[in-house]
């Protein structure tokens, strides 16, 4: 190219003329008229599969305006039809601009975190309901395509907006106008992701805690629908006041395992799920052994400093259970109540339940016995009573299972115990285990009726355990008033290393009870203990009456577990959290007249299990007991003591004064002591995941 060539291009074009205008202007019409004339206007819009909605008055003479408008004024019809052109894509943002405030108290906190909006929302497969089958209720979505904003545009398909307006782009003729001009009328940019948070973050007003939705890890996490029991860390009382402390000993271990599951996605656990007592007793100890199944508990108490306020003590009661030798062990006769409904279909739920049952029977002895209920939108007997012995039968009907359906749990308890009650054997233990997520939904789902049938059958001698699994429905507080009055434990198996420990490991504790009704009273001696508190067991509080009163039911407990109870006390003369009264009559604090030099008195009462008059069992609390330092307790000691101070970390108890994750941990790994299946060096690794893991 010659360089006259070149620096002609460098020219700025010439103007078009007026003619060239209109003579444009008058081809493009034509071929939008040739192009209206072959297109079928009362045909329907769309897919023949599922056509659009549109006007009853679109006819083909939808184009005659344009057409006479035209004639008169060229330029007005060139602007009209670029105006034309972007409307549709204009009022589609502002109509998504408009909805945007009816969602943003919803999404305050994921706005101003600066990522929820940006991030992509997997949804779970549906599952498919059988036929005849009453479906489930469609879960809630996550967070909606028009919660979520305007989104920007990308190289992997762009804004919803843009690409609606490029199918309707394609829909249309070319606009009879030059291209200068139509080149001129520009949409406005849609705002970028800052500029949308802003005012959204700004309209919202503030929410209450845990309200929102959280947003942990980089991950975008939807509110969950998980229950537990309100409740509150158990409050300072003064011995002056209220000297008697009772309260039904517990041996659940739900919580720590529920804790777990959460703190290694990177979330702490709500608080209400935390409970104290049950993140001590889920480590097995070595505490000193009781004598017989005749006296079939042994407590130990044992007082250190505490490690968070060194003006008070610790008193660490330790209760341990007979173990039965294989010839005491007397026969199993189980009933296998499996949630089969549709909620049980995730990897985590009912696969990981079935494999925890085949663990189960393969632990079981032949004379043993197994039957299975299963229960959906109705329930039934998948097996009927089975020995051990014909163990490929029973697993091939554990096998043969699969999720579909709503959940009638409550009629699948009352056939369970009608099986369990047709096939009673007195001198076996008749058990059943319950493997659920809770997530009742049809006929009986009132927890207080549950909870009154449950207690009504506990009397004919039948106990009920609990295998909880499952997220995001988990039914907690439901789970834990039904093991609490059916005579059984609520354990949550997350895993099948957790389903072995269960099942396997704590096979006897599990299914055979050594006692029942077990209850502990404290009594203080306010010359030594002016306040005190127990750490956890907060559902488990019991009236001071309760405890002599054989007609109260408390927990029963399994073959060689222990339990632990650990009281916060603050010593006669030390500072206290509770003033003294200003009106009434002061009394000064008096020894009592025997055992002066005692801190309190512990008595714990249960039942054989084959017997209704309780039996009891007590223990002063003397200065012999009492260690100077924390350092010259047991490992054992130590190490609960670390786990309960995680707990309350947990939940938010404001006893601490600073007291942190890094000191627990460190009190922890100093405690381990012999870790046969490394649950405490687990422990300790959980502690430091639950500091990276705060809000």
């Amino acid at each position: 190219m010659s360089d006259d060539k070149l620096e002609r291009l460098q020219h700025a074009p010439p103007a078009a003329r007026e003619a060239a205008k209109r003579a444009a202007l008058a081809a493009a019409l034509e071929a939008f008229d040739a192009a209206a004339a072959k297109k079928d206007w009362d045909a329907t819009q769309g897919t023949r599969a599922q056509p659009r909605l549109r006007n009853a008055s679109t006819r083909k003479e939808g184009g005659q305006p344009m057409r006479i408008l035209a004639r008169f004024n060229p330029a007005l019809a060139a602007s009209l039809a670029a105006t034309l052109l972007v409307a549709p894509g204009a009022l589609f943002y502002l109509q998504r601009q408009a909805s945007a405030p009816a969602q943003m108290a919803r999404l305050a906190e994921e706005s101003a975190s600066g990522r929820a909006m940006d991030m992509p929302v997997k949804q779970a497969p549906p599952v498919a309901p059988s036929p005849g089958a009453e479906s489930l209720p469609t879960p809630p979505v996550a967070l909606s395509r028009l919660a979520r904003g305007p989104q920007p545009l990308t190289a992997e398909g762009g804004d919803v907006l843009a690409r609606r307006g490029t199918r309707e782009q394609s829909r249309r003729p070319a606009p009879a106008a030059p291209v200068a001009q139509v080149a001129a009328v520009q949409p406005t940019p849609l705002a970028g992701p800052e500029a949308r948070r802003a005012p959204i973050a700004q309209a919202a007003s503030p929410r209450g805690e845990g309200d929102a939705d959280a947003v942990a890890r980089g991950r975008l996490q939807k509110k969950s629908r998980d229950k537990f029991s309100q409740k509150e860390p158990s409050p300072v009382k003064s011995v002056a006041a209220e000297p008697v402390s009772t309260f039904s000993l517990a041996v659940d271990t739900a919580s720590y395992a529920f804790a777990r599951r959460m703190v290694n996605a990177g979330r702490l656990p709500p608080k209400d799920s935390v409970r104290a007592e049950e993140f001590i007793n889920y480590f097995p100890y070595a505490y000193p052994q009781p004598e017989s199944a005749a006296t079939p508990f042994k407590p130990t108490v044992t007082i250190t400093p505490s490690p968070w306020n060194p003006q008070n003590r610790l008193v660490h009661v330790a209760v341990q259970g007979y173990a039965l030798h294989s010839a005491q062990r007397p026969r199993a006769n189980l009933v296998l109540l499996m949630d089969v409904s549709g909620s049980m279909t995730p990897e985590d739920r009912l696969p990981l339940v079935k494999n925890a049952m085949r663990l189960l029977v393969e632990e079981l002895q032949p004379d043993d016995t197994i039957g299975v209920v299963t229960y959906a939108s109705g329930s039934g007997v998948a097996l009927e009573p089975t020995k051990v012995a014909e163990k490929e039968k029973i697993l091939a009907a554990i096998a043969g299972l699969g999720a579909d359906g709503s959940t009638a749990g409550a009629q699948g308890i009352i056939d369970a115990y009608r099986l369990a009650e047709a096939h009673f054997d007195k001198n076996a233990v008749n058990r059943i285990i319950l493997s659920t997520d809770g997530d009742f939904n049809v006929g009986v789902t009132d927890p207080r009726e549950l909870q009154a049938f449950v207690e009504r059958k506990r009397k004919s001698g039948i106990f009920l355990s609990i295998l909880g699994v499952g997220q995001d429905n988990y039914n907690d507080a439901l789970m834990q008033k039904l093991a609490q009055h059916g005579n059984g434990v609520a354990a949550y198996v997350d895993t099948l290393n957790e389903a072995r420990k269960v099942l396997v490991e704590q096979a006897s504790s599990t299914l055979f009870p050594i006692a029942k009704d077990v209850k502990v009273q404290m009594e203080w001696n306010p010359a030594r203990v002016s306040e005190y508190r127990l750490i956890g067991y907060e559902t488990r509080n019991l009236r001071r009456e309760d405890f002599n009163n054989d007609e109260v039911a408390a927990s029963a407990i399994g073959s060689g577990l222990t339990v632990t109870a650990i009281y916060e006390v603050t010593p006669a003369g030390a500072e206290k959290l509770n003033d003294e009264l200003r009106y009434g009559k002061k009394t000064e604090p008096r020894a009592a007249e025997t055992g002066s030099g005692e801190w309190g008195f512990l008595k714990l009462r249960y039942k054989l299990p084959k017997e209704d008059a309780s039996r009891l069992i007590a223990l002063p609390i003397e200065d012999s007991m009492a260690k100077k330092s924390l350092s010259e307790a047991s490992d054992d000691v130590r190490f609960s003591i670390a786990a309960v101070a995680y707990a309350q970390l947990l939940e938010g108890a404001p006893y601490l004064k600073g007291y942190g994750y890094d000191d627990v941990a460190a009190l922890a790994q100093g405690a381990k002591g012999e870790d046969r299946f490394g649950y405490r060096a687990e422990f300790v690794n959980l502690v430091r995941l639950a500091k990276s893991a705060q809000p």
